[in-house]
């Protein structure tokens, strides 16, 4: 079975840092509780890795930052794309 994106966008801030937003759905009882499969990284321009949320097999939903690996609480993809949005302001001083 293939998934079917739901959502993929990238976006270069002025400074060059990237910001890659992927999420696609995914069959709940095979792989993902939340039914969801996602990745959402923002990055400097050398590629280092800022803030990232994912939610790889055998870990669940997390989020990779400056203070380490944390795991994050999923309550819907609009929660999780403004928790993400959020940190990358915090991270640019807005």
């Amino acid at each position: 079975m293939v998934a079917k994106l739901l959502h993929c966008s990238r976006f270069v801030y002025t400074d060059g840092a990237l910001r890659e937003m992927v999420l696609w759905p995914v069959p709940r009882a095979i792989h993902r509780p939340n039914g969801l499969k996602y990745r959402l990284y923002y990055g400097d321009v050398e590629g280092n890795c800022l803030v990232r949320y994912d939610n790889e097999r055998g870990k669940g939903d997390h989020r990779h930052g400056i203070d380490g690996e944390n795991s994050y609480r999923f309550s819907g993809v609009d929660t999780l794309v403004m928790d993400f949005l959020a940190d990358i302001r915090r991270i640019r001083g807005e």
